[in-house]
């Protein structure tokens, strides 16, 4: 399995693409913060981890740069929950 994370700062969302595939989550940088509005991945990934593999790199990123996550996608707001302690 081939997987490389990136940040389409052109799109505005931080890609996950594995094997040809790409999972996504949009989002916008204001005032130390990180909006996340909509995640996304391709049907053929559902069931991989592949979103959960994303969210990882996203919070990776956003701690990095000391920004906190506000979600506004259900999917990113229940992964952060299940995931505040990592």
């Amino acid at each position: 399995m081939s997987e490389t994370f990136s940040d389409n700062q052109a799109a505005n969302r931080f890609e996950l693409e594995v094997d040809g595939k790409l999972a996504y989550a949009d989002y916008r940088r204001r005032d130390g913060e990180l909006v996340i509005p909509y995640v996304y991945a391709d049907p053929a990934l559902r069931g991989s981890g592949a979103a959960d593999r994303l969210m990882r790199q996203v919070k990776a990123t956003a701690d990095a740069e000391k920004l906190s996550i506000t979600p506004i996608c259900g999917y990113a707001a229940a992964w952060l929950r299940r995931n505040a302690r990592d």
